[in-house]
């Protein structure tokens, strides 16, 4: 098994930095890949980019699921078409105990590389889509925080503040 990586939180600066492009040919790439794999399985998640283990590549795993084996890794992601609109509750590795509802494209086609450096194409109306486009922005530096509502802030105010906290005490120390 790999070893896992730690993933940021919020209000982490790198979590808004917008990743820059990807060697699918690079040993680092694979390497990272596999720990990021084996690092979201162990948290739960359905998606984790490479932003969120602080890691400045535009590499995002990805997975309908949740369940080992169905796992996708998209390098250098990008979304050629989107189509309809879906409201559905999100969460994030990088935002533990916050979750809301997220407006976003009900379907997407994303064109990515893989690790033996084919360029492939996901085109999906369910979670795998949603899950790309989450990690996607992740990729972009933009957090699920800049999409939800003013009310999903607000009934999300108590557990964001104690991650602020919890990173104010950290640089403090």
């Amino acid at each position: 098994m790999s070893e896992l990586l730690p993933v940021l939180k919020y209000p982490d600066p790198f979590l808004r930095r917008r990743a820059a492009k990807a060697d699918p040919a690079s040993a680092d790439v694979r390497a990272m890949a596999a720990r990021m794999v084996a690092t979201m399985f162990d948290q739960n998640g359905l998606g984790l980019a490479a932003t969120q283990v602080g890691w400045d590549a535009r590499v995002a795993v990805v997975s309908g699921t949740g369940r080992p084996g169905d796992e996708i890794v998209i390098i250098n992601p990008e979304v050629v078409d989107a189509w309809g609109s879906e409201a559905r509750e999100e969460g994030c590795l990088s935002f533990p105990g916050v979750a809301a509802v997220i407006t976003r494209r009900k379907g997407v086609k994303v064109r990515y590389t893989t690790l033996d450096g084919t360029v492939r194409e996901i085109e999906d109306d369910g979670m795998l889509g949603r899950c790309c486009l989450h990690e996607i922005d992740h990729l972009d530096g933009v957090t699920f925080l800049s999409k939800m509502t003013p009310a999903d802030k607000l009934a999300n105010r108590r557990a964001l503040k104690a991650l602020e906290d919890r990173a104010a005490d950290r640089a403090s120390a």
